[in-house]
């Protein structure tokens, strides 16, 4: 019975010592308190204007997004596309195309032409019924 209590004292003797420990491992873990953040400065963009537009240009040149056409106007590292498509994924893939340029924003102004939108939606409304078909019915509609 006295081995019992030696060890139970110095167990809580030494779970004191380890909780009243350096506090400086668990400082590191906490947070900074509200308000000491680090201000952030604007970004700014890494090329100037003309530079910006025909990098964004040559971008385009080597992509199949080249066929839209489209116009690209550069403001203050601000990109703008202009033009039309008649595929629905071609305005996205200009966005990320001029932010991996280097713009700091994109006002992508791209219209997707009627038929691309009735495209899109026909295969969504098909996708939709792919993923509603049960095993050993048949997966398409014969024509």
């Amino acid at each position: 019975m006295a081995n019992v209590r030696v060890w139970m004292a110095a167990l809580l003797l030494a779970g004191g010592a380890w909780a009243a420990g350096p506090q400086t491992a668990a400082a590191a873990h906490q947070r900074p308190a509200a308000g000491t953040a680090p201000k952030r400065e604007p970004v700014k963009p890494k090329l100037n204007d003309a530079q910006l537009e025909a990098a964004i240009r040559a971008k385009f040149a080597k992509s199949k997004i080249n066929e839209d056409k489209f116009t690209v106007r550069v403001q203050g590292g601000v990109a703008t596309i202009e033009g039309k498509t008649d595929v629905l994924q071609h305005k996205g893939v200009a966005t990320r195309m001029s932010k991996t340029a280097g713009a700091v924003a994109v006002n992508n102004r791209v219209q997707v032409s009627d038929a691309a939108k009735r495209k899109a939606a026909g295969n969504l409304d098909e996708g939709r019924r792919r993923a509603q078909v049960k095993r050993g019915d048949t997966r398409s509609e014969r024509k």
